[in-house]
């Protein structure tokens, strides 16, 4: 039996910031680990997203899809906390 293909959101020609917004939301629907394809313009929409989502724990591979596009494939965090407080005291 084979997996079903991830959910795909595509986000070409939407601006910044609100291609990250409504990735981080999709992403908040999936369990951890799940998988999410996400398409994109080149540029600053890819710059922004893939860096933000990378910041946030996702893992993140980018593909070309066209000149102008590209494909994301994120996985959802698995749960590892990340630490953005800064040292312990």
């Amino acid at each position: 039996m084979s997996n079903p293909a991830p959910p795909r959101l595509d986000l070409r020609g939407t601006p910044c910031p609100l291609n990250f917004i409504r990735s981080r939301l999709a992403l908040e629907k999936l369990a951890p680990g799940d998988r999410l394809e996400i398409l994109l313009d080149r540029g600053e929409p890819e710059q922004m997203v893939v860096e933000g989502l990378r910041r946030e724990g996702h893992a993140v591979q980018v593909s070309p899809l066209a000149a102008a596009a590209v494909q994301l494939q994120v996985c959802r965090d698995r749960g590892l906390a990340v630490d953005h407080s800064g040292p312990p005291a």
